[in-house]
């Protein structure tokens, strides 16, 4: 009996440690892509940002458009009542009648220089808008090659490992099922608040792997004796024999070659 729970805790520690390595090697993975995704991503954000820009520039435009049509309008119909008080100025009966012809021309003179005034500023503004346009597409022609290569290289490095990727997530789901649920769970809680997410790591010259901190003799002979679950006191990682994780090591890289 003894002997079957020595064997049952071993094949417990073995398989985690094979977890540990089929997850490392997704890290990996997705360590070679880096912030790809996010360039991408920032890029692609940035694109239709300018494009967007360039829509409501294009609007601005139109808009400014309408307004100077609705001044040049404005200036032909204040012509136009000019000439008419001007021809009722000659047939007044009182002087009366003269000045009140003569305020409405004024009045419409006045509305004709603010008017051109207007029309002035509006097509100050629809140059300004035109350089912010040609600069923006500038930009947007840029950002757009530089996306179109980001996006080559992040396919190029997909192609090479989405597949693998995906074959090593459903092997580190197999794996999790073949351990009890409450050890999965530990191991994915100090999976991620570790460093590089070694959660299980083995002893490398009497202490645990990525640590300075000794492993004392005793410890390190109920380690390699697999009979039970050990973590490190300082970093809270799950301990395993240099022997175990060499020999699972040689294993799980015939499995990786063969994905």
């Amino acid at each position: 009996m003894a002997k079957k729970a020595e064997a049952s805790v071993e094949d417990r520690l073995r398989a985690l440690y094979d977890l540990q390595l089929i997850d490392s090697r997704v890290d990996e993975i997705r360590n070679v892509r880096g912030e790809l995704p996010l360039e991408v991503q920032d890029l692609e954000d940035e694109v239709e940002g300018l494009n967007t820009r360039l829509e409501k520039l294009a609007t601005n435009l139109d808009l400014i458009d309408d307004q100077i049509k609705s001044k040049k309008n404005l200036i032909e119909e204040a012509k136009a009542l000019i000439k008419k008080y001007t021809e009722q100025q000659k047939n007044v009966r009182n002087n009366r009648e003269y000045n009140s012809l003569t305020k409405e021309v004024e009045f419409q003179e006045l509305e004709i220089q603010l008017a051109e005034k207007h029309i002035k500023e509006f097509k100050v503004q629809i140059e300004q808008k035109k350089e912010v346009i040609d600069e923006t597409k500038d930009r947007l022609k840029d950002r757009k090659t530089h996306l179109k290569h980001k996006r080559g290289e992040l396919d190029a490095i997909l192609a090479e490992t989405q597949k693998e990727e995906e074959a090593l997530i459903k092997k580190s789901e197999d794996f999790q099922k073949k351990l009890d649920e409450r050890l999965v769970n530990a191991y994915l809680r100090i999976r991620n608040n570790v460093k590089n997410g070694l959660a299980v790591v083995p002893i490398e010259r009497g202490a645990s792997g990525g640590s300075f901190f000794t492993i004392p003799p005793q410890i390190q002979v109920e380690i390699a004796s697999r009979k039970k679950v050990i973590t490190d006191e300082h970093s809270g990682r799950i301990l395993v024999d240099a022997q175990l994780a060499q020999e699972e090591k040689e294993k799980m890289e015939k499995m990786f070659s063969k994905l």
